[in-house]
């Protein structure tokens, strides 16, 4: 993992120089060719074999192609440091940014460890002037630890409860899931990977304040959009920005008429589904939504917008069965379990509702729900338009600390007695 970091800062660096000195595509497809060689090498090579396999096999040729590739281990961050990268040389090649001479910094930007290994995507524009001249104050540490807290009770306190239901959820054999459980199941997982993740962006954030750097947002409550288009600018922002920048614009975007916008749109959701993990329950989770997103152009975004409460619940849906083959294994788990979604024949077993939904789930579920809506912000608004002097202001600081307090001394207590439990996008 260090010797490929350390690799990656080495070539990406020389390509920028490489392309600051008038060799534009040389540098840039040095850039390219090795970013997306290891990303293909490690995470994409035994899908690939293993498919090749398959289709042998069909073909009656038999020949094993995939265990060459299957101890290949996975570089934990490699789609999130390798994207960093090449939008670094990028930008260089479009004159958005001059090629750093120094090494030192650049590696800095490359091995910058509190986003490296599940996100956000930070650009190298972004970060470009911290580099030299961190912003560092008491005030900046201090917001730096409030959002590390936050981010950190998002993920021990609401997404491992949450993960506790929907783990078991998706663990039954198909004969015993019933409705009930399903749905309970998937809304525990949507708010499982939605606190995991940002509550991963938040620790992040909030590193990059103490350390002097601001760094990008990554979520604006993707749960409150009324269409599949709004949630793609609410969910994984570096992500959408970086495909729609890097991809989508250089196809074409929606320039060229609406067939070849709508191809635009299956590549880069493709990409998108792909990039999350060498799966076919990844690619149709990405085409699911580059279907939807299709189906919004053809004209279906003007109904949303007439009708506000028809929209909120057709997001959700479409997001929510999303979610199924984003957390299957294989593609029939995923349709096994969509189908128990709308099967009222299955009998609940209440036995299970008894010992997995428990009180603490309860609690992150209804804390969860609450705090993926702007709620809480609407009430850190209220206080913060209040006179500095006044004492409700001073109240809310003194009862805002301590509740930071608390909360870091409940996260301390469920890291000391809880398993291992790592953030879900550490393994794309």
């Amino acid at each position: 993992m260090v010797l490929l970091l350390l690799l990656s800062a080495i070539v990406d660096f020389s390509a920028g120089l490489v392309i600051q000195r008038g060799y534009k595509k040389v540098g840039l497809y040095l850039s390219i060719l090795f970013n997306l060689g290891i990303l293909c090498y490690f995470k994409y090579s035994y899908f690939i074999a293993s498919n090749f396999t398959n289709l042998s096999d069909v073909l009656g040729v038999n020949i094993d192609y995939s265990s060459k590739f299957i101890n290949i281990a996975l570089p934990i961050g490699i789609s999130f440091f390798t994207f960093q990268t090449m939008s670094y040389t990028i930008d260089v090649y479009r004159g958005k940014v001059q090629a750093n001479k120094n090494f030192i910094d650049f590696a800095c930007y490359v091995t910058l460890f509190p986003q490296l290994i599940a996100g956000p995507i930070v650009r190298y524009a972004e970060i470009e002037t911290e580099l030299q001249h961190k912003n560092i104050s008491l005030d900046r540490f201090y917001d730096g630890c409030r959002r590390f807290i936050i981010g950190l009770s998002k993920k021990m306190l609401i997404a491992n409860n949450c993960a506790f239901f929907a783990d078991a959820a998706f663990s039954l054999p198909n004969n015993e899931l019933s409705m009930l459980v399903a749905w309970v199941g998937i809304i525990c997982y949507a708010l499982q990977i939605y606190f995991d993740f940002s509550g991963y962006s938040d620790m992040a954030i909030g590193l990059g304040l103490m350390f002097g750097f601001t760094f990008p947002e990554n979520f604006n409550y993707p749960y409150i959009a009324k269409s599949i288009r709004e949630f793609w600018k609410r969910w994984h922002i570096t992500l959408s920005n970086w495909f729609k920048d890097y991809l989508y614009i250089p196809l074409g975007g929606n320039r060229q008429g609406a067939t070849k916008t709508y191809i635009n749109l299956i590549i880069v959701f493709s990409l998108t589904g792909l990039w999350h993990g060498a799966s076919w329950t990844f690619l149709i989770w990405g085409l699911w939504h580059g279907l939807f997103l299709i189906i919004e152009r053809l004209g279906f975004d003007a109904i949303l917008k007439k009708y506000n409460v028809l929209s909120y619940f057709y997001t959700l849906l479409v997001v929510l069965i999303g979610w199924v083959f984003f957390r299957s294994d294989t593609i029939s788990q995923a349709t096994n379990f969509i189908l128990k979604l709308f099967d009222f024949k299955t009998q609940t077993n209440y036995e299970f509702f008894d010992f997995y939904f428990t009180k603490e789930v309860i609690i992150a579920l209804i804390i969860g729900v609450c705090l993926a809506t702007p709620l809480y912000k609407y009430i850190l608004d209220y206080f913060n338009v209040k006179s500095k002097q006044s004492t409700t202001y001073k109240s809310y600081l003194v009862i805002n600390s301590l509740s930071l307090l608390l909360l870091f001394w409940t996260c301390y207590y469920y890291i000391a007695t809880n398993a291992y439990n790592p953030f879900i996008y550490f393994k794309f």
